[in-house]
């Protein structure tokens, strides 16, 4: 199995201020794949700057074994934020025609997987009404509509399902399981540990170090501990996040 994403000795610091530290990773095809941290962990730099929004300050990264940034790369990646890039006057279902035609989707198509999209996220009641009467939940959902619009190969989420009720949110991981069945490689951040568990395989990250790597299970075993809550502990300990090293 390929790796579609790689990154060697990244860095990358704000205000001088080192956020990432050394973060070697690759994620192969077809994975569900989480970062697990907490706030302030790295775990959105780490994303941008594998979609290519940002440049880090060192290192390399690569999909598809081609470097980024890359514009054509960027085009075919799904990617929902987690501050919500919408357009509050217009509609929701305007708000999908506007991205679809940024992906090149064609009418008919557009028409297709907005219907689809729509009904996963379950908006499609809605579609008419502008989005200053949505929720920040529904916000979310049509994020992550847009998101999946364009049925991309690569598709990054960070922290998706914040604000979504608990019935959504497992419909929603069960499409993305479905997803991944049909080949698409899927990357979520994430601080919920139910959420982690439902990963392939994670990467666990504190204080801009990548501390452990394995699938949930793995990593209890390596730590010794019952809960993936508690490895996250252990390989997290406060030696660890001034050194890198356990």
């Amino acid at each position: 199995m390929s790796d579609v994403v790689k990154l060697e000795n990244v860095q990358h610091s704000y205000n001088k201020k080192l956020v990432l530290k050394d973060v070697n990773l690759a994620i192969p095809e077809g994975q569900l794949f989480g970062l697990l941290g907490p706030s302030g962990s790295g775990k959105s730099t780490l994303v941008k700057i594998i979609i290519g929004l940002l440049t880090p300050g060192s290192g390399t990264v690569q999909i598809e074994d081609k470097p980024m940034p890359s514009f054509k790369l960027m085009s075919e990646i799904g990617y929902m934020a987690q501050s919500d890039a919408l357009y509050n006057e217009l509609t929701a279902r305007e708000n999908m025609q506007f991205f679809a035609a940024l992906y090149q989707l064609p009418k008919q198509k557009q028409k297709e997987r907005i219907a689809e999209v729509s009904e996963l996220v379950n908006l499609s009641d809605v579609l008419d009404q502008t989005l200053e009467t949505f929720s920040g939940g529904m916000k979310r959902r049509m994020s992550l509509a847009i998101a999946l619009l364009h049925q991309p190969k690569l598709l990054i989420l960070d922290e998706p399902t914040v604000g979504i009720d608990p019935v959504l949110r497992a419909s929603i991981w069960e499409a993305f399981r479905k997803m991944q069945q049909a080949g698409t490689t899927i990357i979520i951040t994430t601080h919920v540990m139910d959420e982690a568990e439902k990963c392939d395989n994670l990467a666990l990250l504190r204080e801009g170090y990548l501390i452990a790597q394995g699938n949930p299970e793995d990593l209890r075993v390596k730590s010794g501990t019952q809960t993936l809550e508690d490895a996250f502990l252990y390989f997290g300990g406060a030696d660890y996040a001034h050194t890198g090293n356990r």
